[in-house]
């Protein structure tokens, strides 16, 4: 009982210390992805030089190799944890649970689940085309990313799928931020309070910041404002 309780709690630890990696790495993609507000004259040659900047950089790729780490380690121990959970609380407790906790906390693998959903299409259309597919190159001689994000917005249902996926993202940091500081012991009652309030705008700023570029690309190039 020990070991699995041990284990359970360096489970807990790791997924909240990726979990905390991933936020960081949330704002510095989001700070390059609104590039794509800027005027497309501007957009196209500081977004195209961000990305190449983030594929040619040694320092960077290092940190990449965290972050797929860190996004497997968070997948998995969630999954892992999900279903120890699972077996360990009996109805009568889980029943106890809901009548307190937000609906998101009681959801986060199905969150999680269609987060890891959205990453594969994500990465497939994006990361994976830039890395071993044939992305044209813009006049000073990156490979043009910019290009291949307005067309993928093309499509409004690619757009609502993109806007859907960051609200399941937005709740699962609602409740997986004040988690992460608490199972590393951060959470003191005299900062409580901080610490909801920081999360809480965290989170409502990444799902926003995030949503309204696809929105922003669709309409400016394909929709009302073209």
């Amino acid at each position: 009982m020990k070991t699995i309780l041990s284990s359970t709690l360096s489970r807990k630890n790791l997924m909240a210390l990726t979990g905390l990696f991933l936020c960081f790495f949330l704002v510095i993609h989001l700070l390059g992805n609104l590039q794509l507000l800027l005027p497309p004259e501007r957009a196209e040659g500081s977004f195209n030089y961000y990305s190449d900047l983030l594929s040619g950089n040694i320092f960077i790729m290092m940190i990449s190799y965290v972050l797929y780490f860190s996004l497997v380690a968070h997948a998995v121990d969630a999954l892992v944890i999900t279903i120890r959970n699972k077996k360990a609380v009996s109805k009568y407790a889980y029943d106890d649970r809901k009548q307190v906790s937000k609906w998101y906390s009681r959801n986060m693998g199905i969150l999680g689940s269609i987060l890891l959903i959205f990453l594969i299409i994500h990465f497939k259309d994006f990361w994976y085309l830039y890395k071993f597919g044939t992305v044209p190159k813009d006049k000073e001689g990156y490979k043009n990313l910019y290009v291949v994000v307005i067309y993928a917005f093309k499509s409004w249902w690619y757009v609502l799928l993109y806007v859907f996926a960051m609200l399941a993202l937005g709740y699962h940091l609602l409740h997986g931020f004040k988690s992460a500081v608490r199972t590393l012991g951060l959470y003191h009652p005299r900062y409580a309070g901080y610490v909801q309030i920081f999360g809480l705008i965290y989170s409502y700023a990444i799902t926003i910041g995030f949503s309204i570029i696809p929105v922003y690309v669709h309409l400016t190039h394909f929709g009302l404002w073209n």
